[in-house]
């Protein structure tokens, strides 16, 4: 294998590759990319779960695979000088060589390299990088981290006529994002895609409005994001009803600025330690929102301005899980619908009318022991 390559070109296209390998794997092939050269020069990376191949520009002299290891193929590349990359292999020794500087390293055998899943298609959908990256900014936060209940570690792909809606919820909150595609797919699907393969997806997105093709197969997922193709397995099983689960049981409703109670939460937080159960303690008044938390150790307070009524509501929450809800908010104010102490919270954009739900995140409150009052 000889071929030759601009840094420029090379490193992102390991650097993109090297998403999907295994860091410490008993398989060593699954800690390297697998570089392939014949007619294009294809990097690839797969850690059984989610496969990465991307093709680079390169001046192909000779044919050839081999398997070099992710981490050490994008240190040496990284701090080569800004030149053309020559790579040359012989059996699984390699040089390479830009400029005056020289490497010499050791691959490993392409044959212990596994091969991606092959997807073959059933349904498709086209959207642009910077619509489906947003998709799963908004989203992604919400999927569950428990293993209890595998398919909630995924986000939910629901297409309906020419509308596709993202879901993500993990038992304590939901995060919902709906967009209209410019073609509809020409019947309705859907599809689970697990959380980890998402964050791979959003890495490999820009914000053009360049496209991306999805496409599902019986047992996997394709995304083919320009020149570079992610692979992974679609999580199987019955999603949440996430229709039932959003509450519009809500005789309160209020606005505020979603950047000052950001601000405030984080400020009442500051005494809570990382792992603590203690709650956000939230009293809704009459134009001000008052926030506190109570700890062992020492408590906190703070008031928001907002407008409208809250009945002097008090309700708790996991700080943590409205700060990514609130952070996920596309606008700079945010309309609040809550009903009781055991109601969840609905936030969603001031500007967005009432039943459109083109953005919709969803918080459950923490039961409180017993009645308080901090301001």
């Amino acid at each position: 294998m000889k071929f030759s390559c601009e840094k420029s070109l090379l490193l992102p296209a390991i650097n993109t590759a090297s998403r999907a390998t295994t860091p410490k794997s008993s398989i060593p092939a699954l800690e390297g990319v697998l570089v392939e050269a014949d007619t294009e020069v294809r990097i690839t990376g797969y850690n059984l779960e989610t496969g990465i191949r991307t093709v680079v520009p390169a001046e192909v002299q000779e044919e050839g695979s081999l398997v070099l290891s992710a981490k050490k193929i994008g240190d040496i590349v990284k701090n080569l000088p800004d030149d053309m990359v020559n790579i040359t292999a012989d059996g699984l020794s390699v040089h390479i060589q830009c400029g005056d500087v020289h490497y010499n390293i050791q691959g490993i055998d392409p044959e212990e390299f596994p091969e991606l899943p092959t997807v073959e298609p059933q349904n498709a959908l086209i959207l642009t990088q910077a619509t489906l990256g947003d998709m799963i900014n908004r989203t992604l936060f919400a999927v569950s981290n428990n293993d209890g209940r595998p398919i909630l570690t995924g986000s939910l792909f629901e297409v309906v006529g020419n509308v596709l809606t993202v879901v993500s919820v993990d038992g304590q909150r939901l995060a919902l994002r709906r967009e209209k595609l410019e073609e509809a797919p020409g019947k309705d699907f859907s599809f689970v895609v697990p959380g980890a393969a998402l964050s791979e997806v959003r890495g490999i997105c820009s914000d053009s409005e360049e496209t991306v093709t999805v496409t599902t197969g019986s047992r996997h997922i394709l995304f083919q994001v320009g020149s570079t193709l992610m692979v992974t397995r679609r999580l199987e099983g019955e999603f949440l009803n996430y229709r039932q689960s959003i509450s519009w049981k809500s005789n309160i409703s209020f606005t505020a600025a979603v950047r000052s109670v950001i601000t405030s939460i984080n400020r009442v937080a500051l005494i809570l330690q990382e792992n603590t159960k203690n709650p956000l303690r939230c009293i809704v008044g009459e134009n001000i929102l008052y926030l506190s938390s109570v700890t062992p150790t020492g408590d906190a307070s703070d008031q928001c301005p907002i407008t409208g009524k809250g009945e002097d509501l008090h309700i708790g929450f996991n700080h943590r899980f409205m700060l990514d809800a609130l952070k996920a908010v596309p606008t700079e104010t945010a309309r609040f619908l809550m009903g009781t102490p055991s109601t969840p919270c609905i936030i969603v954009p001031e500007d967005q009318a009432e039943g459109e739900e083109d953005y919709l995140f969803m918080v459950l409150p923490v039961r409180m022991s017993a009645s308080w009052d901090k301001r």
